[in-house]
């Protein structure tokens, strides 16, 4: 029997965050893309940050970008890390490897980044200088796309006319995107670019009509609008301003970013919405002042495999926020996206909901897709949350109406339910939250007090209502013979499949199409 204090989850969050995926593509309208990075480095990470070419799930993403390879003083492209990259002299092949991850996705389309912050900008502004030294960039990029089997070039430069550029770099950058395009066209090769969010960097580097005219796709990073460079706490990807921002400030977030590359003429289909899966940390000034806009001394704590300051890997965030005490989450109702403050250590980030409400967002924008920084700091070992990469599977849950993993749980001495997954992600973003992450269960009443059957151990679906699901356990030695039974409930627009294992669209369920 099931009592009337029966102890249910609200399965993932994102699940009912998802209802506006039933209506994600009208009729004759091309799939968003899903477009993934990969900062490839994270081959020499250690432990469970060691993140290989393997260890990438190539149906996740629509096109996958490998970063970086380099631009040489001399006009060529090259390999960043020639160990790494390419298998000649032993090498690791991971090139190779990378564009090998097509055969498990036929319709998969990979590419090669150049450039990146890293890069800067004074050898690309010397680059498109002149016809003679594009042309040179140019082929050498054909033949270097083609031996390695790259399906396109995504180009990142950051940025022309800024950091070493001169303003001329505003219209050779047109004249390099406009002679690649119609160079790459007839090879069947693809032409990216990742760009700024900012303002002032866009009014500088960006004609941004001619952009959409030569580009297949627009990458916009639409994060580090705040960080460790800042005098005050801000988050890494807020998607709104705040009342009490004032002046500049209003134009740090996704929604100023994106409506304003749309007002200067980008075409909407091919804006693709960037989304971080890493946080920004801060290092307060005081404790006791810690929220948005708190003074702080500099960048905060760096991450256990990433090892940078400031900068932790989603990966790294939900772990923390698990395994120590003491961490206050609170989501602002403007920001829509959690930080986490633990004495004088403070971290603003995205979790599953926050991620889900930025598809959502891009959706009703009617942009053309979701791009993601990067792939190697999602929880691609599935440690927080029972299944891997639980970010990228909320944009595809969102995007594409594709169901989630069902989560791992850990039944207590007490007989009740915790899920593997920090409080903060089950926090509304429509208002200011704020939260002691740790394992809750969550309690309601039973919709009725009728034995439910279990044929087995597992998960089944309830007989008269298809949102709810239940667990059949074997009850523990020494206990009565029988199952110990758990009822869950899948979210809004979501119910449950024995198929799928998980919380799936009613479409994609029989007999409950009109649950």
């Amino acid at each position: 029997m099931i009592t009337q204090r029966t102890r249910i989850f609200c399965l993932l969050a994102v699940v009912g965050f998802s209802v506006a995926a039933t209506n994600n593509q009208s009729k004759g309208k091309k799939p968003y893309k899903i477009v993934c990075y990969l900062g490839s480095w994270a081959n020499y990470r250690r432990d469970d940050g060691k993140f290989l070419i393997e260890d990438i799930d190539p149906k996740l993403c629509t096109h996958l970008v490998y970063g970086f390879a380099k631009l040489n003083h001399n006009n060529k492209i090259a390999a960043y890390d020639p160990y790494l990259d390419l298998k000649e002299n032993w090498g690791l092949g991971a090139y190779e490897r990378f564009t090998g991850l097509k055969k498990k996705n036929p319709s998969l389309k990979t590419l090669l980044a150049i450039g990146g912050w890293n890069e800067g900008s004074t050898k690309y502004s010397r680059m498109a200088k002149t016809a003679s030294s594009r042309k040179t960039f140019i082929d050498t990029c054909i033949e270097f796309l083609q031996k390695y089997g790259f399906d396109g070039l995504d180009l990142d430069w950051e940025y022309p006319a800024t950091r070493g550029g001169i303003p001329e770099d505003r219209k050779n950058f047109v004249l390099l995107l406009k002679e690649m395009k119609e160079a790459f066209s007839s090879r069947n090769l693809m032409l990216t670019a990742a760009v700024s969010a900012g303002q002032n960097t866009i009014d500088q580097a960006y004609d941004i009509p001619a952009l959409g005219k030569y580009l297949d796709l627009i990458n916009l990073m639409a994060y580090d609008f705040h960080g460790g460079w800042d005098k005050v706490t801000g988050h890494n990807s807020p998607l709104y301003s705040r009342p009490e921002e004032e002046g500049s400030e209003k134009t740090l977030n996704i929604d100023y970013a994106v409506k304003y590359w749309l007002r200067k003429g980008a075409p909407a289909e091919k804006l693709i919405l960037g989304m971080p899966l890493y946080g920004r940390s801060f290092t307060l000034k005081d404790a006791p002042e810690s929220g948005l806009g708190a003074p702080v001394t500099g960048k905060g704590m760096a991450g256990e495999y990433t090892r940078e300051q400031g900068f932790l890997g989603y990966h790294e965030i939900c772990k923390k926020l698990q395994k120590e005490k003491g961490w206050k989450v609170t989501v602002e109702k403007h920001v829509q996206a959690p930080y986490a403050v633990k004495d004088r250590q403070w971290i603003g980030y995205d979790d599953i909901k926050s991620i889900s409400g930025k598809v959502d967002y891009l959706i009703q924008m009617k942009l053309g897709g979701a791009m993601v920084w990067s792939l190697e700091t999602d929880d691609f070992r599935g440690k927080c949350h029972g299944y891997r990469n639980p970010l990228l599977n909320a944009i595809n849950a969102v995007l594409n109406g594709s169901s989630l993993p069902l989560p791992d749980f850990n039944i207590d001495e007490d007989n009740s339910i915790f899920q593997n997954i920090p409080s903060s992600s089950s926090a509304s973003p429509r208002t200011s939250t704020e939260v002691t992450p740790k394992s809750v269960a969550v309690t309601t009443s039973d919709p009725g007090d009728e034995p439910l059957p279990c044929p087995r151990d597992g998960y089944f679906r309830h007989p008269k209502n298809c949102r709810l699901f239940y667990l059949c356990q074997p009850r523990k030695p020494g206990q009565d013979a029988g199952y110990q039974i758990y009822l869950f409930t899948c979210g809004a627009g979501t119910v449950f499949s024995e198929d799928m294992r998980t919380c799936a669209f009613p479409s994609s369920v029989p007999g409950c199409s009109e649950s």
